[in-house]
């Protein structure tokens, strides 16, 4: 299933290579490269998040000439990837925006946030956000956006099945793919992506439903509790096996669900808002219900925020805050937010997305968001455990989840005692 400020515009300033610019990224003639790094939201060329960024980029280097921006965009299953190669040679973006940020504070990498963001920014963050942006107190991680995840269903699809409303329960989920199987042939009843994008996300869905999760309440992580291992059991017994989902969950990622639920070939899926405007553009007349758990609708579903960071590395700490003040101005995160319907992190862009009445897909999500569970956030560990869960735990549904889930369980104890 995650920027601010009341500045607007920065006012135009030719910088130079000095004044908080250690190390690389001076041009000749005494300019500044920032490099960025940034995740794709984009599904497809035409919408991909290079042309957001290279338009914040032109607009920012227009209003301060002393200051370049290069923009790199990676999708999302590489960018984990490469920006480990990036750190590893040394060759560090001067700001990255991905899905974490907690091991890079671990390893010593980052600014703290107030030091790259101006006091009207900072103020400007939405308080629940910006505090799981802290470790142990102190603000490291810049929330991006956020987002929550619901249920989404195909009402045409239901309706030839003879289905007459959306399941709360995980049996419910299971008797309503067998309808469709049996009625509505050559579509997917559930679409379950537990593929390297993002299965922490869907696995974490299922096991809240179980009242599991990938930590227990003493913040350590049960990835291997028994209800973990029951939720995955249930998967593979009930819609794995039975033919009710994909032949291989574990190499599909969400990508392809929400592909297949926007083209009306999947039945059902856990979604966050950016399916909403896919579906709208296949034509799908789909419906958005609480996420069912297994004895009644969740109570709290999973809450996602992406970050921003600043690493230290080549200096550039008072091009950082201009460019980051620019970027989180409500100009830029509304169209961020809006382009590809996702939940802002900021008070002016939040204000704007409620009152403005453009956005009533949107309502169900921020419903949902205050009692939002998430990630661990501020687990230092916890950006190489996720980088384990996507590769393997989808592998639960087809093997024995007790065995795959306890050798995630203990590459995770291995990754917080090494922390």
């Amino acid at each position: 299933m995650l920027g601010l400020s009341t500045v607007a515009v920065v006012a135009a300033l030719a910088l130079t290579g000095c004044g908080g610019s250690g190390g690389g990224g001076g041009d000749a003639g005494g300019a500044v490269t920032l490099k960025l790094v940034a995740a794709d939201y984009g599904e497809k060329e035409s919408n991909s998040s290079r042309g957001y960024w290279n338009g914040v980029a032109a607009a920012f280097t227009a209003a301060n000439p002393g200051i370049k921006v290069d923009v790199q965009v990676v999708n999302w299953n590489d960018i984990d990837k490469q920006v480990r190669t990036m750190i590893q040679s040394g060759n560090m973006p001067d700001v990255l925006q991905t899905g974490g940020y907690a091991d890079k504070v671990a390893d010593d990498l980052l600014y703290k946030a107030e030091d790259v963001l101006s006091p009207d920014t900072r103020a400007n963050l939405i308080g629940t956000f910006a505090d799981a942006g802290k470790v142990d107190g102190v603000q490291y991680g810049i929330p991006f956006v956020s987002s929550a995840r619901a249920f989404f269903y195909n009402k045409a699809l239901f309706q030839q099945a003879g289905i007459a409303k959306p399941p709360a329960t995980w049996e419910e989920v299971r008797k309503d793919a067998e309808l469709i199987k049996a009625k509505v042939p050559g579509v997917t009843p559930y679409a379950l992506p537990l593929g390297p994008e993002e299965a922490q996300g869907e696995s974490m869905i299922w096991e809240l439903g179980n009242g599991g999760g990938p930590t227990g309440k003493d913040g350590k992580y049960s990835i291997d509790s028994q209800a973990n291992i029951d939720t995955f059991g249930w998967l593979k017994g009930n819609l794995v096996e039975p033919g009710l989902s994909y032949a291989n969950p574990a190499s599909t990622d969400r990508k392809t669900a929400f592909a297949d639920f926007a083209a009306g070939k999947a039945a059902m899926l856990n979604g966050h808002p950016s399916l909403i405007q896919m579906a709208k553009d296949g034509k799908v007349d789909y419906g958005v219900a609480p996420i069912p758990g297994k004895t009644g609708p969740l109570a709290s579903t999973l809450g996602v925020a992406d970050w921003t960071m600043a690493f230290k590395k080549n200096g550039h700490r008072e091009q950082i805050r201009k460019f980051l003040d620019f970027a989180y101005a409500k100009e830029n995160t509304l169209k961020f937010d809006e382009t590809y319907n996702l939940m802002p992190v900021t008070q002016d862009t939040l204000r704007e997305m409620t009152a403005s009445g453009r956005h009533p897909d949107l309502e169900p999500f921020f419903a949902l968001l205050p009692q939002a569970s998430f990630y661990p956030l501020g687990d230092t560990s916890w950006d190489a455990v996720s980088a384990e869960l996507k590769k393997s735990i989808g592998t639960a549904v087809a093997g024995d989840p007790a065995k795959v889930l306890g050798d995630l369980q203990k590459k995770a104890r291995d990754a917080a005692a090494n922390k």
